[in-house]
């Protein structure tokens, strides 16, 4: 999730673990112990464009990187806080903080290698979005509240909330699944693959993304106390063959798509708008709408070791943020289906 989020679980495991007199400083040192895996967006190249979509997520968030990564940050930061904690707390701080985060970001759709070097699985439970200031608030409130009344007890109510909150988007993510292959059934498609993405910012609203005969179908799915599934658009998957004839196979290029495949879990077209684009599926601001966040673009012209480069959109049009609010307030949307929530 984003830095604040991780900063402020870090704080709030951290301080539960605390004496009274410590718990300031194991709450500071939680925080940025928790927010310490992501040091890892550091690594890239100028040459290779893709190399950090291979870093991000991976050896920094894996469990057993854990108590080195905790140990760094022990390291790092015992000699301002040596007159209150003795080494071994400062470890136990950093080590709960650090904890938390590769934890946090596989409830996450990114995708986090929780088990590397033993395996490169991206782990993304789908429960919550990247962004959520429901989840985030009150956790933040929570652990101000415990760090200035010196009281862990409210660092543990905020742990309870991220966890309660957590939990209700898992039952989300199972009520999203079940109405994505239902949409699947009425259209008469056997969805080979389904996924389900968190709407940015909140529970309410899903994207869902299935697989068909060659095809990618996406839809938004509002949750709410019924399920609303509004129809979206629909495109077909990547086939090299088909799409980039003039790809060799043997350039860089070729393997830059290929590493991209396995960050994307094989979600993988061309750009409607840019035949030389191949876009990552799974994400878009309006769910229901094709419009990736990010992709790769290639040039046919391109000598044999050329990468391909990176794009990503980093801003939203009016009418996108129009449309996404219309799904948050449930306003109707031509072709939406309704659907009894699941027992």
């Amino acid at each position: 999730m984003d830095p604040f989020s991780q900063g402020a679980l870090g704080a709030a495991a951290s301080t539960t673990v605390a004496g009274t007199q410590r718990l300031r400083a194991f709450a500071v040192l939680g925080c940025i112990a928790g927010m310490a895996p992501d040091l890892d967006i550091l690594i890239g190249s100028s040459t290779d464009p893709l190399l950090f979509l291979e870093y991000h997520r991976q050896f920094t968030h894996a469990l057993v990187f854990i108590p080195v990564g905790a140990g760094f940050v022990a390291l790092a930061l015992h000699w301002p806080v040596r007159h209150v904690l003795r080494p071994v707390e400062t470890y136990l701080a950093c080590a709960v903080g650090y904890t938390t985060h590769g934890l946090l970001d596989a409830c996450t759709s990114y995708g986090t290698q929780l088990m590397w070097p033993f395996s490169d699985v991206r782990v993304a439970w789908n429960n919550v979005s990247v962004v959520d200031p429901l989840f985030t608030l009150p956790l933040v409130a929570f652990v101000v509240v415990a760090v200035v009344k010196r009281r862990r007890g409210f660092a543990a109510i905020g742990l309870a909330w991220a966890a309660g909150y957590l939990l209700l988007g898992v039952v989300q993510t199972q009520r999203v699944e079940a109405a994505g292959a239902a949409m699947a059934a009425v259209r008469g498609h056997e969805a080979e693959r389904l996924t389900v993405k968190a709407g940015f910012g909140n529970l309410l609203v899903w994207k869902v993304i299935y697989e068909s005969g060659g095809h990618y179908y996406v839809d938004a799915v509002r949750a709410g106390l019924e399920i609303a599934v509004c129809p979206g658009a629909s495109v077909p998957a990547l086939a090299l063959r088909r799409d980039l004839p003039w790809l060799d196979a043997n350039s860089v290029q070729a393997r830059d798509v290929e590493r991209f495949r396995w960050f994307s879990d094989n979600y993988l077209a061309l750009d409607p708008a840019n035949p030389a684009r191949v876009i990552d599926m799974r994400y878009s601001v309006v769910p229901n709408e094709i419009e990736p966040l990010w992709g790769i673009e290639l040039d046919p012209n391109a000598d044999p070791d050329q990468h391909a480069g990176f794009v990503a959109t980093r801003r939203t049009s009016t009418d996108q943020r129009d449309a996404y609010w219309r799904l948050l307030t449930g306003a109707d949307c031509p072709g939406t289906i309704k659907m009894r929530s699941p027992p």
